[in-house]
């Protein structure tokens, strides 16, 4: 294929990266202010230059095949490298923009939140739209620049850093603990009044650790939720014993407004728990505006991992 015939590619490229990425030649369309009929031609022409079948086809989504999910990767690169050329050439180094973040939403809601309005003060070229969101954003496919996960295992497509981590703890309030008694041991906890997530049938089965050694207790309480906002505020409410991620106990207990109950024991929820990771495309080009929010939130948060952008 020579130059020219490659160049005349370059939009279908573009377009399939899209319907790649959304799934759906409808929302592909709608996000390229173009039409489903125009996009079908675009993957339809690439296909035939390529001589290769890049998706099947069905009613409401397309699925990729072997050799599209080849193409997509180069297709990604390709967008990715025309985006930092146009931030490189346009922007000389100087922050500005809109940058987009997802996060879990108790996370999103208690750490970085209240992170934003200085972030904003100090570069005042740049806009932040931050996504409250439990669900697993994929930065590629859902059109986020950063993504912020607790997780072990990291997407390894991805480039990241790391934002701290999350522990779990149990607290209650004085006035509760005054009443009904501090717990001593683990199996303490199965008198008492307990705050579990109510998710799982599972949930309510408590586990702890103390070095090698590990407990389960069956808990029970008269109010469950699956939020740590709520939790929290029935904690404080001298409701039970609450099970919480220690960024949404911090506050109170700092005030005194909760004690740690059985603090020599670690409590391990069977998820969300672990390092913080922010995660973005891996990008040579990398425009000041997402650098400029990257380095504020690892200045802040203040525990960057040694293997930083190798997730």
């Amino acid at each position: 294929m020579n130059p020219t015939e490659l160049f005349a590619l370059l939009p279908d490229m573009a377009t399939f990266a899209r319907v790649v990425e959304t799934g759906n030649f409808s929302l592909a369309a709608r996000q390229l202010g173009s039409t489903p009929s125009t996009v079908s031609r675009q993957i339809k022409r690439l296909e035939e230059a390529l001589g290769a079948r890049l998706v099947e086809r069905s009613t409401r989504q397309v699925r990729v095949t072997d050799a599209g999910a080849d193409v997509y990767r180069y297709c990604r690169d390709m967008l990715g490298s025309a985006a930092g050329a146009v931030d490189a050439a346009g922007q000389s180094g100087r922050p500005q923009g809109r940058v987009s973040v997802s996060a879990p939403t108790a996370y999103a809601k208690t750490v970085i939140h209240p992170l934003i309005p200085d972030f904003l003060r100090e570069y005042g070229d740049v806009d932040v739209q931050l996504n409250f969101t439990d669900r697993d954003v994929d930065p590629l496919r859902d059109g986020v620049d950063l993504v912020i996960r607790v997780t072990r295992t990291p997407s390894p497509g991805l480039a990241g850093r790391r934002l701290g981590s999350v522990r779990w703890l149990l607290a209650a309030s004085p006035a509760y603990l005054a009443a009904r008694g501090t717990p001593r041991a683990p199996r303490d906890l199965a008198q008492h009044d307990c705050l579990p997530l109510g998710e799982s049938a599972d949930d309510p089965r408590w586990r702890l650790r103390r070095g090698a050694r590990t407990q389960t207790v069956e808990v029970s309480g008269r109010y469950l939720a699956n939020h740590a906002g709520a939790r929290l505020e029935a904690a404080l409410g001298n409701w039970g014993i609450a099970s919480l991620p220690d960024f949404a106990a911090a506050d109170a207990l700092r005030r005194g407004e909760l004690v740690e109950v059985l603090a020599d024991w670690t409590f391990e929820p069977r998820a969300y728990l672990g390092p913080v990771w922010l995660l973005y495309p891996p990008n040579r080009f990398m425009p000041p505006k997402l650098r400029a929010l990257i380095d504020y939130l690892v200045r802040r948060l203040g525990d960057d991992d040694p293997r930083a952008g190798q997730p």
